[in-house]
């Protein structure tokens, strides 16, 4: 089927897709670090208690995802997506009113969880689950959500601050959130059960099987792929983060910090749609261990970078990191692993990815404190991207010998 009908015959699940992930950027790190300045100033806090604050929020985040993502595997997207959304309303509303700075990591909690964590993980295992031969394309499609959200929503929040302030600007992200709330159950009002599905679309994984996420977890695979899993989520997340700090050590205004953002976010869309299209005829693992080679060199030239022109360059590699996670891991677990029981096995990869991006803002966060600056330890990540790609390599070259099919 041509990408053309496919859209056409498919438009509302697809659609379904998009704004789920489109609503996830409310919980995601790019997004609430927008605020960073304005928080820390209002509750006193330095770059490593902010950090440390946003890592015990995004730390129980990780551990409700293991449970909590299971439930892809037994509710509808309707109905679970639903619940999310209101959730996700809340969690704005509590943020824009909290003045406790003790509550300042439960707002973050229930942010995270909703956003970063449940609703980009119902999406991608759903479009996972519903599209077998076009599933990288479904999975790049519906991941266009975040990306809009990505490249848009920086720059406007950072304009309108000036006028609404910071927490009057969290209002009008619960107000959008609720807005989409009737448009997904209506896209949905048809869907299946993941159960039908599952019986319908059956993709087996390695040994010709379904496999559980506890024979998942004793497979040496999912170990050596950690830090694939962890990594665009520890310091993709840190580098969003620590936006202001790097505005300030670049000597840029943080206007001009993220105006280089929607050069990132065209990237990673291109990358994503390209990397559908190749998981859709070639498959993800060959795609899989070269996620973090381009971040890897992005982030040491961005490090080096000096100025706004050669800034966008390190921006540019950082943003194909960006589009080929959005995809190649969803898939790649299907490929790997089957369909059945796909939402617990990605609930666990969620909960790492969700652990990575606790752990990156608060060590970074940490270092700062101690002197050396967020450009600084750019360099360094570069060589743990390295490491965990080639780790990532000969662990996919290992297993592929036992891939059925």
């Amino acid at each position: 089927m041509g990408t053309l009908s496919f859209i056409r015959d498919n438009l509302k699940f697809l659609s379904a897709g998009f704004l789920l992930t489109f609503a996830s950027c409310f919980g995601q790190t790019f997004f609430i670090s927008i605020f960073a300045g304005e928080i820390m100033e209002e509750f006193g806090l330095t770059h490593g208690q902010w950090g440390g604050l946003y890592m015990i929020g995004t730390l129980a985040s990780a551990g409700l995802m293991v449970w909590a993502g299971v439930l892809t595997d037994r509710f509808r997207v309707r109905r679970l997506g639903a619940c999310v959304l209101i959730g996700l309303v809340a969690a704005c509303l509590f943020i824009a009113t909290n003045t406790t700075l003790w509550l300042l990591p439960l707002s973050i909690f229930f942010l995270r969880f909703l956003g970063q964590g449940m609703a980009g993980h119902i999406a991608s295992v759903a479009m996972a689950r519903w599209y077998v031969a076009a599933r990288g394309r479904a999975l790049a499609l519906a991941s266009f959500g975040y990306l809009v959200g990505e490249a848009l929503l920086p720059l406007i929040v950072v304009g309108a601050l000036s006028f609404i302030g910071w927490r009057s600007s969290w209002v009008v992200a619960a107000g959008i959130a609720a807005l989409i709330l009737p448009i997904l159950l209506y896209l949905l009002s048809a869907e299946r059960t993941p159960q039908a599905v599952a019986e319908e679309n059956q993709s087996t994984g390695l040994g010709d099987k379904h496999w559980s996420r506890a024979e998942v977890l004793r497979h040496p695979l999912f170990w050596m792929l950690i830090p694939v899993l962890m990594g665009p989520g520890a310091f993709g997340t840190a580098f969003f983060f620590h936006q202001v700090h790097m505005a300030e050590v670049k000597g840029w205004t943080h206007l001009q910090m993220v105006s280089l953002f929607p050069i990132y976010t065209v990237t990673a869309t291109l990358i994503s749609l390209a990397a559908g299209f190749a998981i859709d005829r070639f498959g993800a693992a060959r795609l899989l261990p070269a996620i973090l080679i381009p971040s890897a060199i992005g982030f040491f030239w961005f490090s080096l970078s000096g100025s706004l022109f050669g800034a966008a360059a390190g921006i540019i590699l950082f943003g194909m990191t960006s589009g080929l996670n959005s995809n190649v891991p969803a898939a790649f677990w299907a490929e790997y692993f089957g369909t059945r029981h796909l939402g617990a096995i990605k609930a666990m990869a969620t909960a790492l990815m969700v652990l990575g991006s606790a752990i990156g803002p608060g060590l970074t966060g940490w270092i700062i404190d101690l002197g050396l600056d967020f450009a600084g330890q750019l360099a360094w990540i570069s060589l743990f991207y390295v490491f965990g790609a080639a780790l990532a390599f000969i662990g996919v070259r290992n297993a592929q010998r036992s891939l059925v099919g």
